[in-house]
């Protein structure tokens, strides 16, 4: 990546651009009815989570998004570890494939390192995330919030440099996210 991304964790007077981004990411790779869904779920997540469960960061190139991903809480009842899920994660068609994506989700998991997070998990591919420290991991490892439709996708990583123990008890996502639709 020979260009100079810039990061930012502000969101705020941007909202409406970022879920716009989200929507035409999605738009070009799932088809309007996805982009529109992520767009939905990226509006309901800013307008439904408390500040201290979200957490959004961008990567900008000449002041405008070329990548964006979020971080909501994702609570174990049996478990004091502090957990959040990176999703959804969206880099303007455009730039895909210029390492944007790893080099903002490295920066996203340093800074809620930083910020006394535990532990990352994340749903998708497991190819793409698996490049950023991301390993599979079963429901008996972590139990989802709700049931998986591609299990293979479940994936997880300390953020402490300890070795991942199993998280323990059953887990809750923030309002915006509990669907079936998204899991």
């Amino acid at each position: 990546m020979k260009e100079q991304i810039q990061f930012s964790a502000d969101y705020s007077g941007r909202l409406p651009e970022i879920a716009e981004h989200f929507r035409a990411v999605f738009s070009a790779s799932e088809g309007d009815s996805e982009g529109d869904l992520i767009a939905a779920l990226v509006q309901e997540m800013f307008a439904s989570t408390a500040d201290p469960d979200l957490s959004a960061f961008t990567a900008l190139k000449d002041g405008s998004i070329a990548g964006c991903i979020l971080f909501t809480r994702l609570s174990y009842e049996q478990d004091s570890r502090t957990v959040f899920l990176l999703s959804p994660v969206a880099v303007r068609t455009q730039r895909q494939g210029q390492g944007i994506g790893q080099v903002l989700i490295r920066h996203g998991l340093t800074a809620m390192r930083q910020h006394g997070a535990d532990v990352a998990v994340t749903y998708g591919d497991p190819s793409y995330y698996g490049k950023t420290g991301f390993r599979q991991i079963t429901e008996s490892q972590a139990a989802a919030p709700l049931p998986l439709s591609h299990p293979h996708g479940w994936q997880a990583q300390s953020l402490t440099g300890a070795e991942l123990a199993p998280l323990r008890g059953p887990s809750c996502c923030v309002p915006a996210l509990n669907n079936p639709v998204y899991w």
